[in-house]
């Protein structure tokens, strides 16, 4: 599967505080993922609500203010003109406005009628291009579920139904921040039961990430570091939300939105009636991206986590627990000390997709190439998927390189929880290469993961890697 474009993508939305900051995030990637729709939709948390049935409003912004998608794509109109210094691909603001749908938001499980967002989803679910399509969940399943149900009425009762249910079943992965409301158990499971659905749910993105990154790394979330590196870093930065920075998520009181609020701790809080569910940090502080993991699957950072749940990467890697259901939940990778821990398997990646978060947001502000850092490069000469005897020897050579001319280093390593062979290999680097046997006992069909890993001395420091596969061959 070596050298595949990364696949087209779908955002469906709600107007969450963290939906806002993973939006920012995702802009500053638009380079390098195909983004086909940014689509709002409810969940439990986020309703517009409907007079003519009774529905209310439940933490939604007032029709007049601006709602996540549109402020973000505001403030990256602002830096275009910089961002295309450093990569022209970058879309014109324009062009990200023109994806924008609205989808099914009256209620929490709104998937009454047709939208302008699930009809986006039905078309490229219906369309003749290749390749598989993310449809990405950072509120509820139900704007999707519309699109795919929509299909399934027009289509289960004709000569088609059989084939296009397939073709679809195979195109679309779904994934998911939570269950934010039934209609993935009660409609696209029951009635889609081979679509991939990939539960994203990790907390180093979310609301609790100081709960599971290493000591080292808790800085990262800090007010200084953020401050330094994201919120006084041009009209992106400033777009972001942080602890104590006076904003809200909809008017009016809300007992579980204080993050705007400065220096009260759990207990002046609770004293204004606030339900402290969250620990409240220093002003300035990290507040949440929880709905990053989605996207960060498909970021083109040489992991290739998007073309297999198992093989893991900013996103986290997900384990098997139905038929085509897989989740992060109970997934565990050794951590920096040898022992087993719950997820690592995102948190080992935080310093490098902060650092390449702050890069991003230099790119906004600085108009000259120079001025900034930029990624290094590697390739595997002998390619990235590879067939292997049991008991053979394999040598890899790396060639790496800096658009900078910084120097880097070279790491090479097994991700061994990637693979479906328990062998530990004993690695040997000299250099760019790597050597090491494959165990004679390694059972035909099994698979072995190498990394390697570049980094350069640039600020902040910023990494590529490439990952090798190797199938134990067949006789």
């Amino acid at each position: 599967m070596a050298g595949l474009a990364a696949p087209r993508t779908i955002i469906t939305t709600d107007p969450e505080l963290d939906d806002l900051n993973s939006m920012l995030r995702l802009l500053l990637y638009s380079n390098e993922i195909d983004i086909i729709g940014l689509v709002y939709s409810s969940s439990q948390f986020h309703f517009a609500g409907n007079p003519e049935s009774g529905v209310q409003p439940h933490r939604w912004p007032d029709a007049d203010s601006a709602f996540h998608i549109e402020r973000a794509v505001a403030a990256y109109e602002q830096v275009h003109a910089n961002l295309i210094v450093h990569d022209p691909r970058y879309p014109s603001a324009d062009r990200l406005r023109s994806l924008i749908a609205w989808g099914n938001v009256d209620d929490v499980g709104d998937m009454g009628a047709d939208t302008p967002g699930s009809d986006l989803i039905r078309r490229v679910l219906l369309d003749d291009e290749p390749g598989k399509v993310f449809l990405q969940v950072w509120g509820g399943h139900n704007t999707i579920a519309r699109a795919l149900r929509s299909i399934q009425d027009e289509y289960k009762d004709t000569a088609a139904w059989e084939t296009l249910h397939r073709r679809i079943t195979n195109k679309a992965v779904i994934t998911s921040f939570g269950q934010q409301d039934t209609t993935f158990s009660d409609y696209i499971r029951p009635n889609w039961p081979g679509i991939e659905s990939r539960e994203v749910a990790t907390r180093v993105w979310g609301y609790f990430a100081r709960d599971v990154v290493a000591d080292a790394d808790l800085h990262l979330l800090g007010p200084e570091w953020t401050r330094r590196n994201v919120s006084e870093v041009g009209p992106m930065g400033a777009a972001y939300r942080v602890w104590g920075d006076g904003e809200q998520m909809a008017e009016g009181f809300d007992e579980e939105d204080y993050f705007g609020l400065d220096g009260l701790n759990a207990e002046e809080l609770a004293a204004q009636g606030y339900t402290v569910w969250m620990p409240p940090q220093p002003s300035g502080a990290f507040i949440s991206e929880g709905d990053s993991s989605n996207f960060a699957i498909l970021v083109d950072n040489g992991l290739r986590s998007w073309e297999h749940p198992g093989w893991g990467g900013w996103g986290g890697r997900q384990r098997r627990i139905a038929t085509a259901s897989w989740s992060n939940t109970g997934v565990l990778n050794a951590d920096r000390t040898g022992d087993p821990r719950e997820e690592w398997s995102s948190a080992r990646w935080i310093s490098e997709f902060q650092n390449d978060f702050a890069a991003r947001l230099q790119w906004t502000v600085r108009g000259d190439y120079d001025a900034a850092n930029h990624h290094p490069q590697v390739v595997v000469e002998e390619g990235l998927d590879l067939t292997r005897a049991p008991g053979s020897r394999v040598r890899l050579t790396a060639r790496a390189s800096d658009p900078d001319g910084d120097e880097l280093s070279i790491v090479w390593w097994q991700y061994r929880e990637a693979g479906t062979t328990s062998a530990n290999l004993q690695l040997k680097q000299a250099g760019n290469t790597v050597e090491f046997e494959i165990p004679a006992d390694a059972t035909p069909g099994e698979t072995l993961h190498i990394i390697c890993t570049v980094r350069d001395s640039g600020t902040p420091t910023l990494t590529r890697h490439q990952r090798v596969v190797i199938t134990m061959a067949r006789e």
